[in-house]
């Protein structure tokens, strides 16, 4: 009885040849200072009309063209930051942001992504990322991840985006939505390369295995709208589906 009203905690049994009760982390811990900052941001989303939307990419020659330069010391996550800097130049409403007098466009693209280290979560920024070699956008990158797990970034190497990506393909993540951070207007949501099997009148039996990543857009609705996020993730997916060899440039 005193166990069913709470008054007395079941004790736990093992069964015979079975493994030791797992010690589970109890109680209060609290937030570190990133942690709290963190959460604050969360909540300051709340008040932001939103909308997402969604499309699959075929990665084939962007998957070619990371293979071809991984040597050179150039990242997925340089190449990704590229392109998408480069989309943002014909969509520059995709760079903007929302005031009470109307729509902000900032002329800097300053492309921030999320890292996950010890006790939170900060997104570093890749700045004028559209304007740079993917070359020293990749030297950028390695050093700024560097500085978030030492804690040694500056913070206008953290709060300077214009646009964010959220990347967690790496998990093997087939699609997520990511929450937009104030004062941006659009983060990209990017998932794992996984392989099809979709038709193809030239291929055998008329069928080919291809690699497509889904990303998702999330944007403020206010001064963003449905077509432009369209036309917008029309423009990376011809970027990287068609015109990968321009990231080299």
């Amino acid at each position: 009885v005193k166990a069913a009203t709470g008054e007395a905690k079941p004790k736990r049994k093992v069964a015979a040849g079975g493994s030791a009760p797992v010690e589970m982390p109890s109680g209060l811990v609290p937030f570190t200072g990133m942690q709290r900052a963190v959460s604050n941001n969360m909540v300051a989303t709340l008040t932001t009309p939103v909308f997402r939307a969604s499309r699959d990419i075929g990665m084939d020659k962007f998957n070619a063209l990371y293979r071809s330069v991984k040597e050179k010391g150039i990242s997925v996550s340089a190449l990704i930051a590229k392109a998408v800097a480069l989309a943002i130049e014909k969509h520059p409403i995709m760079n903007s942001q929302f005031s009470e007098e109307g729509t902000v466009f900032v002329p800097d693209i300053n492309i921030a992504m999320a890292v996950a280290i010890d006790g939170g979560l900060i997104t570093p920024t890749l700045k004028y990322a559209n304007e740079r070699p993917v070359t020293e956008l990749a030297e950028n990158w390695k050093e700024l991840v560097g500085k978030a797990r030492s804690n040694t970034l500056s913070p206008d190497e953290y709060n300077s985006g214009t646009f964010t990506i959220s990347n967690m393909g790496m998990f093997g993540v087939n699609q997520f939505d990511a929450i937009l951070p104030p004062g941006q207007g659009g983060i990209l949501a990017v998932a794992g390369t996984r392989e099809v099997i979709e038709p193809d009148a030239q291929a055998v039996l008329g069928l080919k295995k291809t690699q497509k990543m889904t990303v998702t857009l999330t944007c403020d609705h206010r001064q963003i709208y449905g077509a432009d996020a369209a036309l917008w993730l029309k423009t990376l997916a011809d970027i990287m589906e068609n015109q990968a060899e321009s990231l080299l440039l």
